[in-house]
């Protein structure tokens, strides 16, 4: 997603403008979007989400799949607009991110300088004529910080389900129209293990606030056939869309 990202500063940005984002062509190749626990219940109505293994951290991510094959982004559409009622954090905030200072807990923000977002002429500007920063640097920095707060709630509760052996490997075969597709490489919440903890782990589960976001997750595991309904379409000449509508019914074939 970014090309060349870098901190903000005024020295360097003060004559920048930021678009309005008009279209997600720059998500057309992302079959994979990091997500976190907070977007579980929407995205779960029309992706299916799971969990990646970061093995250099040591850590499990979830994200939302966005398509069955890299590079290929099954709900946007050769015009760059979306198909979906629901858009991944990660993928509205763009062309801006947080990155460590390295200093634990600090976070600057960053921005993709090579974003068609970012000119001279056009859009909301990053810096007032004085040199400080705008209101719209202002809500981005706002906003980027709750997201911070989410994704340190979400890294929480994989590391607690990971230490507490609640992942199994995904492996499943999704059948649609003449097509039979391994799904596999991801894992998913073991049913039988969450159904199997003792009243004390569910109990502290449950004051942990992970539970909607885990009921949500296994209910989205569905979703994996809407995205082979998506694929045979546009194979079929077809765009990947579903309006939204279907996408909140959830018309997964069975």
């Amino acid at each position: 997603m970014f090309k060349r990202l870098v901190p903000v500063n005024k020295e360097r940005h003060v004559g920048k403008k930021i678009k309005q984002i008009d279209g997600f062509g720059f998500a057309a190749g992302f079959h994979i979007a990091s997500i976190m626990m907070h977007e579980f219940v929407r995205a779960a109505s029309i992706y299916p989400v799971v969990f990646l293994e970061d093995k250099e951290k040591d850590e499990f991510r979830p994200v939302a799949l966005l398509g069955l094959d890299a590079g290929e982004n099954l709900f946007v559409d050769s015009s760059g607009k979306w198909n979906g009622s629901y858009i991944p954090a990660i993928i509205r905030r763009y062309p801006f991110a947080l990155a460590s200072t390295g200093q634990e807990g600090q976070f600057t923000v960053c921005i993709d300088e090579e974003s068609p977002l970012v000119n001279d002429k056009d859009g909301v500007a990053l810096f007032n004529d004085d040199g400080e920063p705008a209101e719209a640097l202002e809500n981005v920095k706002r906003y980027l910080g709750e997201l911070q707060q989410m994704d340190a709630f979400t890294t929480a509760c994989a590391k607690y389900l990971a230490e507490h052996n609640m992942f199994t490997p995904l492996n499943m075969r999704v059948r649609h129209a003449d097509q039979t597709r391994n799904i596999s490489g991801c894992y998913v919440v073991n049913e039988e293990r969450l159904y199997n903890v003792s009243d004390e782990r569910f109990l502290e589960m449950r004051d942990r606030r992970y539970l909607p976001a885990i009921y949500a997750h296994l209910g989205s595991l569905a979703q994996i056939e809407r995205l082979m309904q998506l694929k045979d379409g546009r194979k079929g000449g077809g765009d990947a869309a579903t309006d939204d509508k279907k996408a909140v019914e959830g018309d997964s074939v069975h």
